[in-house]
């Protein structure tokens, strides 16, 4: 069901505290908390003695104590205190996860920690340059498979229907899309020209009139999600590389879709663009309009997983618009068989 050799969105920065917090990821209950030196710590979240969450207990310094008998765990998950008694029972310890801080958030790698390499986190571009704006919004609880949500990122037309006062627009129904498959994803893209400008760019683009408009899709193993909106003058598209500085809008939106069980994703989301980097209204401005579209989303895709579940004996149809999201799904599939079958890691190569 999940790739577990795989680094995941534990939490925002400021979600992890100096207090425990129990989190879910996986399906797997997590306590996590902050050291002495303000690093964050993920253990599993049950004391091995009578499995109260330590969550429920306290941090002290580099230390987790459990609340029911004091059992004491260092930052690895060793136990190092028993009250009452001088031996440490051999297998009173609890599991630690890596974890990494980065880009505003807080990863976890939930399978073998001795293939944990932080150089595979999701790479963020312009993430910390001046000259690009970002703004993102708090993580959102979407009661449905990670899978639905996935399917809903390698689908750019859906815009057309679902976001017809924001992203969509007439000019998002017909156009087919190209679809490309690589080792770490799938990607669905396309060029639209000389058509409206959407809703919800109108305060954006940096020209009049009417656009090519550029959408690229692109959903990284096992649930990381890359969206490019380029806009430029109509006539002006269809080559990235000789677009104008100042004449063409672009918006980077990742999305980070952790999975709390086979029915509950946690989505954490932020956009960079390359307008008006210190402009804080239009910064709340793109990030209001972007949770309310995602909310859209929201309110299909849990109507989908609710008759998904209640209609499960009838056969769903594919067609055209479903190529990236069955080729993304038949690809992950392949790399949790194979990760199953004692694979090294998530970036098993399969076909």
């Amino acid at each position: 069901m999940y790739l577990r050799n795989a680094w995941y969105v534990a939490a925002w920065n400021h979600e992890v505290a100096d207090g425990p917090r129990q989190i879910k990821v996986l399906g797997e209950k997590i306590v996590t908390f902050r050291n002495s030196r303000g690093e964050p710590v993920a253990l599993a979240d049950s004391c091995p003695h009578r499995k109260l969450p330590l969550s429920r207990g306290r941090v002290q310094g580099d230390t987790i104590e459990c609340g029911y008998h004091g059992l004491t765990f260092d930052c690895s998950g060793a136990c190092v205190r028993v009250p009452g008694q001088d031996t440490i029972p051999a297998r009173a310890s609890v599991r630690a996860y890596p974890v990494v801080q980065r880009y505003g958030m807080v990863w976890i790698w939930m399978g073998d920690p001795a293939l944990a390499d932080p150089d595979t986190i999701f790479e963020v571009a312009h993430y910390d340059d001046p000259a690009w704006g970002i703004n993102r919004g708090d993580a959102m609880d979407f009661d449905c498979n990670y899978l639905l949500i996935t399917d809903n990122l390698l689908d750019p037309s859906h815009v057309a229907w679902v976001h017809q006062s924001s992203f969509g627009n007439a000019a998002c129904e017909e156009e087919p899309l190209a679809v490309d498959a690589s080792d770490t994803g799938v990607t669905v893209s396309r060029w639209m020209y000389d058509v409206e400008v959407a809703p919800f760019y109108r305060k954006l683009v940096p020209f009049e009139g009417n656009c090519d408009r550029k959408q690229h899709y692109e959903v990284r193993f096992p649930s990381h999600a890359y969206i490019k909106a380029v806009f430029t003058p109509a006539g002006t598209g269809g080559d990235e590389s000789k677009l104008t500085e100042g004449r063409f809008f672009q918006m980077d939106s990742y999305n980070f879709m952790t999975p709390v069980d086979e029915k509950t994703t946690r989505y954490y989301w932020f956009q960079v663009r390359n307008v008006r980097p210190d402009d804080t209204e239009i910064s709340q401005y793109m990030s209001a309009s972007v949770e309310f579209a995602f909310n859209e989303d929201r309110d299909i895709l849990v109507e989908v997983q609710k008759n998904m579940d209640e209609t499960a004996a009838t056969r769903q149809v594919d067609i055209a618009i479903d190529a990236g999201p069955l080729l993304f799904r038949r690809r992950l599939a392949k790399r949790i068989a194979a990760e199953g079958q004692g694979g090294a890691s998530g970036n098993t190569q399969v076909a």
